[in-house]
């Protein structure tokens, strides 16, 4: 068996033995330096992608400028719906103002009134 295994062991060592040597794979480019196509192919890579990065940040750049002139045009509205609603306010406050002057008119009439007895007739007529 001892026989067996060394008879293996040589026989791979005259394999290995037979292997080319690994730096003999080198291209003649590389021996030249007229380059590696590999870090070209990745500057390309890298330029195409900053293209499509700046295409994308032109995108949100226009999205953005829309949503502040909405912005700016929802302000604008609520500046004129909120002089709108100081004015009604306003009329608001001088007609309950009538409207208290008239309840107390009425008030008064009532008050000075109380023990007359007189009856009020309503005609009314339909054409």
């Amino acid at each position: 068996m001892r026989g067996q295994v060394e008879g293996a062991k040589r026989e791979g060592d005259s394999k290995q033995a037979g292997l080319p040597d690994p730096d003999a794979f080198h291209s003649d480019d590389e021996e030249r330096g007229d380059g590696d196509h590999y870090t070209e192919f990745e500057q390309q890579r890298q330029m195409e992608i900053l293209g499509e990065q700046d295409e994308a940040l032109e995108g949100v750049f226009k999205t953005v400028g829309n949503l502040r002139e909405q912005a700016d045009a929802m302000g604008r509205e609520l500046e004129e719906q909120g002089e709108l609603l100081d004015s009604v306010d306003h009329l608001a406050d001088r007609v309950g103002g009538k409207l208290q002057e008239g309840l107390k008119k009425i008030g008064w009439v009532i008050k000075n009134n109380e023990g007359m007895d007189f009856a009020v007739e309503i005609d009314r007529t339909f054409d």
